[in-house]
C-alpha cells in the first residue's frame, strides 16, 4: 500500500526468513522468528538482525559454542519446553549456555517446579552444604526460590535452581537463626554470643551489630537473639537475658536505629522470649509466639502487636487463659498464613489442627479442623501423633511434621469453607488432610523445621546433614539439578 513503510509490516508480523547458524562446527537452520523469541536484548535476536542486513544468507552465521546444548535451547525458543535430550546435561550447563545467548529468563521458567501441591510432592534433591553439613537453621525466599543456610557458624546461599552462590564464614561458632533482609544481606543471631549481626554476603564482611541494651538496668546484659523477622522497611528481633529479662526490637533497615516494641520480665510462660515471629503485611502487625514444654506439659502464648504504637492487639496465654473451647491443650507449635490471614496452632494433646481468622480474632477464634479423609480418621489425635511437631503454611496449604511424618491440610473448594458475600468464612470443613511422604521418607529423622519458597517445600530433620528440597511432580522437560 503506498505510504507504508515495509519494514513496519516485517516487525509486526512473525517473520519466516530463514536463518542458517553454525555452531560449533554444527549446522542449524531456523528462523527469524524464533531466534527473535529470545528477547530483543537476547544475542540471538542481535544475530538474526545481523544476517538480515550485514551477511550472506547463503552463509551460516559461526557460534563458537556447545552445538548439543544449542540444540536444546533452541528447541526451547520453539516450544517454550525444553526436550528429552536436555537431560544429559545438568542445570548450570543449561544455564551457562542461556546466559551466554542472552535467553535465561525463558530457561528459568522452563526449569521451574510446577505449583507446589502437597498431595503430590516428592523429595527432589537434598542441599548439603559442603562444610557442617548439619543445618542449624535456613531461610526460604518465596519471591525468588533461594536458600539461606546456616550451617554452624557459615552461611551458604543457594539459588533458585538449588544451585550453590556462595559461602560466608562468620565470626560465630555456631548460628542458629537466620534471615534474609535484602538482597545480600542476612541477619543471623546466636546462642553463644550477644547481637544481631547483619552481612553482606557479596563481600563476606558484617556490615553491623544491633545489641539491646538499657544503662538503667543492669539485668540487660549481652542480649542474645532468639527469633528474626523484616518488613519491607524494619527488622525485627527477639532478644533475652541471662536474667529472662527480654523484648522486640524494631530495627530500621537503613538507619539501624531501635525501638522496643515488647518488653517483657520472662518470670512465667506467658512472659518468655518468643521463639517465632511473623509480620502479616495485610493486617500490619508482627505475631509473636512462645512455646515450652515440661513436665506438666506444653504452655505458651501468642501475641500481636502494631509495632507502631507498641499495643498488644491481641493475646492468648495457654493454658490458663480460657480463649480456647479446649481448655487443657495447649497448643505445640503456631504458624501465620500471612496470604490467608490465619492463625493456625496445633494442640499438644489432641494433635488436632485448630484455625483462626486474624480480622476476626476474639475470646475464643478457634475452629478445630475435621477430618475429612476418611482414610486417615483413625489416625489423628492421641499424645503419641503430637511428639515433635512442626507447622508451616504456604501456598493456602498447612504443611505438618509429626516427629518424621510430613503431611498436607489442602484448602477444599466448594463445601469446605462457607462463603458470605465473597468473603471466606472458616470451618470444620475448610481443609482437607493426606500424607506428603512415605514410609520410607518418615524414618529419615524428626522433622526440625519446614518451610515453603518458591514453589517448592524445605525440610530439615534433627541430627540429619542436608536439607531435603520437595516439589510437586513436573511430567515433562524434567532436569534433575542433582
Amino acid at each position: 500500500m503506498e505510504g507504508e513503510n515495509p519494514h513496519d509490516a516485517t516487525e509486526t508480523q512473525p517473520s519466516s526468513d530463514r536463518i542458517k547458524l553454525n555452531v560449533g562446527g554444527k549446522l542449524f537452520e531456523t528462523t527469524t522468528y524464533t531466534l527473535r523469541s529470545g528477547g530483543p536484548d537476547s544475542l540471538l535476536s542481535l544475530l538474526s538482525n545481523r544476517s538480515l542486513h550485514h551477511h550472506d544468507p547463503s552463509q551460516p552465521v559461526f557460534i563458537d559454542r556447545d552445538p548439543e546444548i544449542f540444540s536444546a535451547l533452541l528447541s526451547l525458543l520453539r516450544s517454550n519446553r525444553l526436550p528429552s535430550t536436555a537431560k544429559r546435561f545438568s542445570n548450570q550447563e543449561l544455564i551457562d549456555e542461556a546466559s551466554y545467548y542472552g535467553i535465561e529468563s525463558q530457561l528459568k521458567s522452563a526449569l521451574a517446579p510446577s505449583p507446589l501441591t502437597g498431595i503430590d510432592a516428592s523429595l527432589f534433591t537434598t542441599i548439603r552444604p559442603s562444610s557442617d553439613a548439619t543445618v542449624s537453621d535456613f531461610n526460604a525466599i518465596d519471591s525468588d526460590g533461594s536458600v539461606w543456610v546456616a550451617h554452624g557458624g557459615q552461611i551458604s546461599v543457594y539459588d533458585w535452581n538449588l544451585t550453590h552462590s556462595g559461602t560466608v564464614r562468620t565470626h560465630l561458632d555456631y548460628i542458629s537463626t537466620i534471615r534474609r533482609i535484602g538482597p545480600g544481606v542476612a541477619a543471623v543471631g546466636s546462642e553463644t554470643l550477644a547481637g544481631l549481626h547483619v552481612y553482606n554476603t557479596a563481600s563476606g564482611y558484617r556490615s553491623c551489630c544491633v545489641d539491646w541494651a538499657d544503662p538503667t538496668d543492669p539485668r540487660i546484659y549481652k542480649a542474645r537473639v532468639n527469633a528474626i523477622a523484616d518488613s519491607d522497611n524494619s527488622v525485627f528481633a527477639s532478644f533475652d537475658c541471662r536474667h529472662k529479662e527480654n523484648c522486640v526490637l524494631m530495627i530500621d533497615k537503613n538507619k539501624w536505629t531501635t525501638l522496643e516494641v515488647a518488653r517483657q520480665s520472662g518470670s512465667s510462660s506467658k512472659s518468655m522470649v518468643a521463639g517465632k515471629l511473623k509480620y502479616v503485611p495485610k493486617a500490619g502487625v508482627l505475631v509473636g509466639v512462645s512455646v515450652t514444654s515440661g513436665a506438666f506439659g506444653y504452655s505458651g502464648y501468642i501475641r500481636l502487636w502494631d509495632p507502631r504504637s507498641k499495643e498488644v492487639v491481641w493475646e492468648t496465654n495457654e493454658p490458663g487463659s480460657g480463649r480456647s473451647s479446649r481448655f487443657g491443650d495447649s497448643f505445640a507449635d503456631v504458624d501465620v498464613d500471612v496470604d490467608e490471614l490465619t492463625l493456625v496452632k496445633l494442640g499438644s494433646k489432641s494433635g488436632d489442627l485448630a484455625v483462626a481468622d486474624l480480622r476476626k480474632l476474639s475470646e475464643d477464634p478457634w475452629i478445630y479442623l475435621e477430618e475429612k479423609n476418611p482414610r486417615m480418621r483413625m489416625m489423628t489425635g492421641g499424645a503419641s501423633s503430637v511428639g515433635n511437631c512442626v507447622i508451616n503454611c504456604y501456598r493456602k496449604q498447612l504443611f505438618v511434621g509429626r516427629e518424621g511424618e510430613l503431611e498436607v491440610w489442602s484448602t477444599v473448594e466448594g463445601d469446605g469453607d462457607q462463603n458470605v458475600g465473597g468473603e471466606r468464612i472458616l470451618c470444620e470443613g475448610s481443609y482437607r488432610r493426606n500424607y506428603v511422604d512415605k514410609v520410607e521418607d518418615s524414618e529419615r529423622g524428626v522433622i526440625k523445621k519446614i518451610e515453603g519458597g518458591g514453589d517448592r517445600l524445605f525440610v530439615i530433620r534433627e541430627g540429619v546433614e542436608g536439607i531435603e528440597a520437595w516439589q510437586s511432580s513436573r511430567f515433562s522437560g524434567v532436569v534433575s539439578s542433582s
